[in-house]
């Protein structure tokens, strides 16, 4: 079992090298046509990408299998949010990589007649739902963590200062509170303008909460920087949002390159 997952592990590594590879050359070529010069090193450049391409859906022949067998563990989760994210994006995995065998087999001359543009364009499809889930998870595992850390600093404070009332607002606000006189209309145009500031103050806040959870948690702040690069790759090869090679391989190398720590370093990936 123990040698079964260092070869998993071997062979994931292996194909995350492939993929900075192709990407890298993707941006390399952009960079290159973008300039108009070296066309016969552009033209070395894109061969070499495509078959860093053919070599990485070699190498993910049984990724189906695998992504079936994440789906079926995922199922047994108790949170039922992270249940039902995992398992279908682990599903879609799975059809994302048997369009990819059968891309490969189309053009390895196995299928000839093949139409690869639309194969081609259903695995992106079943990529860009994967992908989706995974951010709904991270943005859901984002939400539970930044509501412990306000409970834990609330708790925390409620102990320093158990016998200090604190006031929901200052004494001179001019926000009229519900129990006061009618709002009169001078006061009612003031309102505006004394809500920016309070709004202002709780968006600082908030994005002060979720930098510190962030900071805190490395293995999500790296899934959702991962999750974020590759999702314009499927944006841009179905054209929902196109962005062109030289943003999609910059995207594509970076998320390479965090892959690739998750899988040196086993600790930095998000689990489950």
């Amino acid at each position: 079992m123990d040698s079964w997952v260092r070869f998993n592990a071997q062979s994931q590594a292996k194909e995350r090298v492939f993929r900075a590879a192709q990407y890298a050359c993707t941006l390399l070529g952009y960079t290159l046509q973008k300039g108009g010069k070296g066309l016969e090193f552009l033209n070395t450049v894109k061969q070499l990408e495509t078959q860093m391409s053919l070599m990485r859906k070699l190498m993910r022949l049984g990724n189906s299998a695998e992504a079936l067998e994440a789906a079926k563990r995922a199922v047994h989760l108790s949170d039922s949010v992270l249940r039902l994210c995992l398992t279908v994006a682990h599903l879609n995995r799975a059809m994302y990589f048997a369009c990819d065998n059968v891309l490969w087999a189309g053009k390895t001359g196995l299928l000839p007649e093949l139409d690869q543009n639309k194969w081609s364009q259903r695995s992106f499809r079943y990529y860009l739902f994967a992908l989706i889930l995974n951010l709904t998870r991270d943005a859901y595992e984002i939400s539970l963590l930044m509501e412990r850390e306000v409970r834990s600093n609330s708790t925390s404070k409620s102990c320093t200062s158990s016998f200090t009332p604190c006031p929901l607002m200052p004494e001179n606000s001019d926000i009229p509170s519900p129990s006061a006189s009618p709002i009169s209309p001078a006061s009612f145009s003031r309102l505006p303008s004394a809500l920016i500031p309070f709004l202002s103050r709780r968006l600082h806040r908030q994005f002060h909460l979720l930098v510190t959870v962030l900071r805190s948690n490395p293995p999500l702040l790296l899934d959702l920087l991962k999750n974020a690069c590759d999702i314009f790759i499927p944006l841009d090869r179905l054209g929902i949002y196109p962005t062109g090679p030289g943003f999609v391989g910059a995207c594509g190398l970076a998320s390479s390159i965090i892959s690739i720590l998750t899988i040196i370093h086993p600790w930095l990936k998000l689990k489950p």
